[in-house]
């Protein structure tokens, strides 16, 4: 050291070497495997993004009946069934961002202010120009031409919203008129755990409930496949082993009432058969008994000796007879006795029958009639 040289004591000071240690820490941290990582994944995150809005195209499948599926189809699928897990995660993740958002902060309010306050300033700036400037400050930042949307651009949002509808619908449909059987029972699950649930749940609730079963239950079964479709195969076979036996017992219980009807229509078909030929093997008897009766051809002597009387006529009745009557014996008995003055007709066969009954009075008489 030169003997001019001024020399100051050390006071312990670390401010250089302390300096060093955080800018070396900064860089260690800024290039370090942490932010290497980070970058990595925000890169992934940003190709699965791209990836997941590439898989917009229609898809070759269609419906049972054959109408083509809307581009959406291949988006949600890809989306739900996790073939891209961090674009899938990060629409999840903002899906339920907006939900809480909706429901904890003001947004409307927000909104409200804002466009309040952009104006008010507006109006205060331009104002203040005009006074103090003699020109309007907001006015010179006026453009040109003022901004329009293309009409390729509505086109084509117009296009887009007509397929996010068109793929809300179809698959609205295919659910309801059960092109898959088990999506419908699913449907059907949800719609009846939602209603009970809206009675205690909020609305907001509800929205966070259907949002995360919608996108992990995919999930799930993705990451249990053999086990579920194992299961869901079982389920299956006790439901078609329960189906075919109550098949086989409706068909048995079936034939034996159909057994039964045959047996008593077979019995009530005798029955009447029976009856029917009862009935026809005794008319010609009833008919025979209860005949009119038949009377012999009277002499033209006998006409002139008797005097005239009327006979009566018998008429016929039919009555049901259960069993055969036999034909009555005739006697002598059962005729009536004759005038003596008048000859007394004879019977040539055995099965005619004369009968003649007095007048009431003497003078209406009147001679046999033949028959």
């Amino acid at each position: 050291m030169a003997s001019g040289d001024v020399t100051y004591p050390n006071t312990g000071s670390k401010e250089p070497g302390s300096l060093r240690c955080h800018q070396s820490m900064l860089t260690s941290f800024l290039i370090g495997p942490v932010v290497d990582n980070v970058k990595s994944e925000a890169s992934r995150t940003g190709d699965e993004l791209r990836d997941l809005k590439n898989s917009r195209v229609t898809p070759s499948t269609t419906t049972a009946d054959g109408q083509p599926l809307t581009h959406y189809h291949s988006l949600m699928y890809s989306l739900l069934s996790w073939e891209q897990p961090r674009a899938t995660a990060v629409s999840y993740a903002s899906v339920i961002c907006f939900i809480f958002a909706a429901r904890y902060l003001p947004l409307l309010r927000w909104a409200f202010k804002f466009l309040y306050m952009s104006l008010g300033v507006t109006a205060t700036v331009e104002v203040a120009g005009q006074v103090i400037l003699k020109r309007g400050v907001a006015s010179g930042f006026r453009p040109r031409r003022y901004y329009t949307i293309p009409k390729e651009t509505v086109e084509a949002v117009l296009e887009d919203l007509e397929q996010l509808v068109d793929f809300f619908l179809i698959e609205f449909q295919r659910i309801l008129f059960a092109e898959n059987v088990l999506h419908t029972i699913l449907a059907f699950t949800a719609a009846f755990t939602g209603y009970w649930l809206i009675r205690f749940v909020p609305f907001w609730g509800l929205a966070v409930i259907a949002v995360t079963t919608t996108y992990f239950t995919p999930l799930i079964y993705i990451s249990n496949r053999e086990f579920i479709d194992e299961q869901i195969v079982n389920a299956q076979e006790i439901i078609n082993s329960q189906t075919n036996q109550l098949r086989d017992m409706a068909g048995e219980r079936t034939s034996h009432a159909t057994g039964l009807m045959k047996q008593y229509v077979g019995e009530y078909s005798s029955k009447a058969q029976d009856i029917i030929g009862s009935r026809r093997s005794t008319s010609p008897e009833a008919t025979k008994v209860v005949s009119p009766i038949k009377r012999e051809t009277v002499t033209e002597s006998a006409k002139t000796s008797i005097p005239e009387f009327t006979a009566p006529v018998v008429e016929p009745v039919a009555e049901p007879v259960a069993e055969p009557v036999a034909e009555p014996a005739v006697k002598h008995e059962d005729f009536p006795e004759a005038p003596k003055a008048a000859p007394v007709a004879q019977s040539s066969e055995s099965d005619i029958v004369a009968s003649v009954e007095p007048a009431e009075q003497a003078g209406d008489r009147e001679p046999l009639l033949a028959i």
